[in-house]
């Protein structure tokens, strides 16, 4: 089982991705937790204590120089296109209960298809995991999925957009099934978040154009709490893996 989340900032992607995280490791399976996003908090969410003191792989540069055969901090040149990277989940990995946790961060740059050592190595890594790994991996990635590559999308069993009720975020979720179709991905579906009640359920279903809901999870102030005290969003509110359960148990 290979699940990417994506979505507008702040809709409960990182959110989502713990609650499944959760409900798999619960189940008995092996999970690997991936953090593709720049703006990286998956490790907060998953109640790590000290989630600074994890270094994200695009950020420890001799490991890309040594893997890439490029020259840290000189700009241009040549450098290997696929490095290793399959000891790297073992070797780079933070063991939380039955759950590896990889932090990858994001290359930021001011345009799209950067080609860096950076880059290189987390989609190499991306591709290992989802077409040579035989763990359930669950990747919390940004609003785009720029480090998914053509054979890397046929690999994933869903892309789950994450939405909230409001029409920016239900917009990203179009642009990202865009992006996912361009590269062969049609495998993708919605869940809702931040749902206070009917209406609100009702406007999403309005706007998804097609992509199939798998559920929602409601707006609920536990959630936010969590966050504050650095705590998983299941241990304020365990009625959450219900509905993570729900979710999951469609995309098996």
């Amino acid at each position: 089982m290979k699940i990417a989340i994506s979505g507008k900032g702040g809709v409960g992607k990182t959110t989502l991705a713990a609650l499944l995280i959760e409900y798999f490791r619960g189940q008995g399976k092996k999970v690997l937790a991936v953090d593709a996003d720049p703006d990286a908090n998956l490790a907060l969410a998953l109640g790590v204590a000290d989630p600074e003191s994890i270094t994200p792989l695009c950020m420890m540069k001799e490991l890309v120089a040594e893997r890439t055969e490029s020259q840290p901090g000189k700009m241009g040149g040549f450098f290997k296109l696929n490095p290793k990277v399959d000891d790297i989940p073992e070797k780079y990995s933070r063991q939380l209960d039955g759950v590896k946790l990889i932090v990858m961060g994001g290359v930021k740059t001011g345009g799209s298809g950067c080609i860096c050592p950076e880059s290189v190595l987390l989609r190499t890594l991306i591709t290992h995991l989802v077409l040579l790994r035989d763990e359930v991996v669950v990747m919390d990635m940004e609003a785009g999925i720029e480090h998914l590559g053509r054979a890397t999308a046929k690999g994933v069993n869903k892309l789950i957009v994450v939405v909230e009720p409001g029409r920016r975020s239900l917009e990203t979720a179009q642009q990202v099934r865009k992006l996912a179709q361009d590269l062969g991905l049609q495998k993708v579906a919605v869940v809702a978040n931040k749902v206070r009640g009917p209406q609100d359920l009702e406007f999403i279903k309005e706007h998804l154009q097609g992509l199939p809901l798998l559920g929602y999870l409601p707006f609920d102030e536990k959630i936010i709490d969590a966050d504050l005290k650095a705590r998983p969003p299941y241990e304020t509110n365990p009625g959450l893996l219900e509905q993570a359960k729900e979710i999951a148990t469609q995309l098996e």
